[in-house]
């Protein structure tokens, strides 16, 4: 197919649901949850996340999910929230960014809450996700990028079936302003129809 001309009136998901998720676009008054987790967060965010950098207030939380539901509205980045369906925590932020809609194609980023980490939560969040990329946007191509030093991350593009197509070198610097190696996990729709079992031809 062709590339996506308008993307501001493609019928996007807003909210949809994993096993244990509730994954949805950033409203007003989220900051709040959002805040808390970051917080809680935050040492184990800074080496990976450069907006990481300084604990944030609750009114600089709010104004970031705020412009989030706005850009999400333009179609310019495609934040998501998780929530925990059982008690409504804030277990982190994923979401499809850095798109091409041209082709259609977007990376999916990810991080989870420090107390939540290790429990599958980013994993089924990613699979969720790349169902909806591939499902629901028409993605030709969705891309996973990665510190190399970052072994959960490099983890979780793996168990979510992205092959990895290339180490970068040099190709950006990390949080503390020295040069690293990036990972780029990539899957096309063909692939990801086939792991789905539905047989497609080149």
């Amino acid at each position: 197919m062709a590339g996506i001309e308008k993307p501001m009136l493609l019928e996007i998901p807003d909210s949809f649901q994993t096993e244990r998720l509730i994954i949805r676009a950033p409203r007003a008054g989220d900051g709040a949850a959002v805040n808390e987790a970051v917080r809680e967060s935050l040492a184990h965010l800074r080496p990976w996340m450069p907006w990481a950098d300084h604990e944030p207030t609750v009114d600089e939380s709010e104004e970031s999910v705020r412009r989030g539901a706005a850009r999400w509205i333009l179609r310019e980045d495609l934040w998501l929230l998780l929530f925990r369906k059982s008690d409504g925590m804030y277990v982190g932020g994923s979401g499809l960014h850095r798109m091409n809609w041209s082709i259609p194609s977007f990376e999916i980023g990810y991080w989870v809450r420090k107390s939540l980490e290790g429990q599958g939560y980013v994993s089924e969040a990613v699979a969720g996700i790349t169902d909806i990329a591939f499902m629901a946007i028409s993605a030709e191509r969705v891309e996973i990028r990665c510190d190399t030093r970052n072994e959960r991350s490099a983890a979780v593009a793996r168990r979510a079936g992205y092959s990895l197509e290339a180490t970068l070198h040099h190709d950006a610097r990390n949080t503390d302003g020295e040069l690293r190696d990036s990972y780029v996990f990539g899957m096309t729709l063909n692939q990801y129809l086939a792991r789905k079992g539905v047989q497609v031809t080149e």
